[in-house]
């Protein structure tokens, strides 16, 4: 479970190759008993999902959250349910909040363009030692990536300054997001999955409409129906329902 946000700790950094580097380097030195963020300022060889390039420039939200946690796999994944939905509060203090949607299984949309991504890594448990689980954020505050650097199908990504016509500086941003990141960690450590879950329901972008889901191997098109109780993601196909643990997804 997440501490309050009083005790959470923070490392505040210039430039860095990338803030999941460096919270693997720190987690190999040590085993750290509390909740740590790595912000920089600068990121450098930033990457996200597939090892896909994260370009960072400076007034942009980029950080590591390291959260002690012992648990299964299929549990520790469903914090990217808790970090989208607690983005989405943070962000909601700028643009209207529905204008913020959340795409399956690890993005932030503002009006249907990609803002902020998470991506998930977990650090197994050794003997005599904690788990944990690092959460990798970035968050388009003050720069939109180029577009022409986009692999085929991407979102087109948006930065919260060109809509709201103001943003808060990285540290800002991480002061707004601590606690709710605290308040959802709360919610799944204490009531589980089913009050995240719904919540996230609320907000969830294409519910009800054709989706395409993209595997290694194959390519599945379905009506976004549901998420069930372990995160899947449910499409209904012309052979019924399927249920999808991990794949990119294209509307």
């Amino acid at each position: 479970m997440c501490a309050d946000s009083t005790t959470v700790e923070r490392v505040i950094l210039a430039r860095v190759d990338s803030t999941m580097a460096e919270a693997e380097r720190r987690l190999r030195a040590a085993p750290l008993e509390r909740p740590t963020w790595i912000l920089a300022h600068t990121q450098e060889a930033g990457y996200g999902r597939r090892g896909r390039a994260w370009r960072a420039p400076l007034g942009n939200f980029t950080a590591s959250f390291i959260l002690p946690l012992n648990c299964p796999p299929q549990e520790a994944a469903l914090r990217s349910f808790t970090a989208a939905l607690a983005l989405r509060d943070a962000l909601a203090n700028y643009v209207a909040p529905d204008a913020l949607t959340l795409k399956w299984p690890n993005d932030v949309l503002l009006h249907g363009q990609k803002i902020a991504g998470i991506l998930l890594q977990s650090h197994a448990i050794t003997a005599g030692q904690q788990g944990h689980l690092v959460i990798g954020i970035g968050v388009n505050l003050r720069h939109s990536p180029d577009v022409a650097g986009l692999e085929e199908g991407a979102f087109a990504p948006i930065d919260l300054f060109s809509v709201a016509g103001q943003c808060p500086d990285p540290e800002t941003f991480l002061d707004q997001l601590t606690p709710r990141m605290a308040h959802w960690e709360a919610q799944i450590s204490q009531q589980g999955f089913a009050p995240v879950r719904a919540a996230w329901m609320t907000h969830a972008a294409k519910r009800g409409e054709v989706i395409l889901a993209r595997l290694p191997n194959r390519d599945i098109r379905g009506v976004f129906d549901d998420v069930d109780e372990t995160g899947n993601l449910i499409l209904t196909t012309p052979s019924g329902p399927c249920a999808i643990a991990a794949a990119d997804i294209y509307f």
